[in-house]
């Protein structure tokens, strides 16, 4: 019990610190950060349950004011912004991602951590992103879509580090990845 609260504050913490890297801001106004490979990690390190709780934590930290997200943003007004698509993806996009990488675990490898934050932390990020940037930005699908392109080529980059940073972790502490 005190192992699994210590991993997801960890995590919450690990999130909040990608946060700091110098973020990039997009004309759309969502910023391009390294918190999502956070987010990404939750899932392929933690799994799904432990990966969402840690997300969930980071938010609530957020909604209490701290300015943990890119560009020290924090408070209950970053849920009604152009991000807030991205916001209510991060922890379905972490349980997304740790199903399938605790399904894949046994396989071994980088590929199959990669490929399970491919499809949580960028494909099931990005449909709900892009829905949020659609209606607060009052565009199409394809119009949201369009501005979130730029996002690709980083989010892919960030998938391959995900694997490899949970292969490594699984070779120096087997224990730690949820099984």
């Amino acid at each position: 019990m005190e192992r699994n609260l210590t991993l997801i504050a960890l995590f919450a913490a690990l999130i909040a610190a990608l946060g700091l890297i110098p973020k990039f801001t997009l004309a759309s106004g969502v910023p391009i950060s390294a918190q999502s490979l956070g987010i990404m990690l939750c899932g392929t390190v933690l799994g799904a349950k432990r990966g969402t709780l840690a997300v969930l934590l980071f938010l609530g930290l957020v909604a209490l004011g701290l300015p943990l997200l890119a560009g020290g943003r924090g408070g209950l007004g970053v849920f009604n912004g152009v991000t807030v698509g991205y916001l209510i993806g991060f922890p379905v996009a972490a349980f997304v991602t740790g199903a399938l990488a605790q399904a894949w675990r046994d396989r071994g490898g980088w590929i199959f951590p990669s490929v399970a934050a491919l499809i949580g932390g960028v494909v099931v990020m990005n449909i709900l992103g892009i829905a949020g940037m659609a209606v607060k930005l009052d565009k199409t699908l394809v119009e949201a879509s369009l501005l979130a392109t730029p996002f690709i080529p980083g989010d892919v980059l960030k998938c391959v580090l995900a694997g490899l940073i949970t292969q490594g972790l699984q070779k120096a502490r087997p224990g730690l990845l949820q099984a």
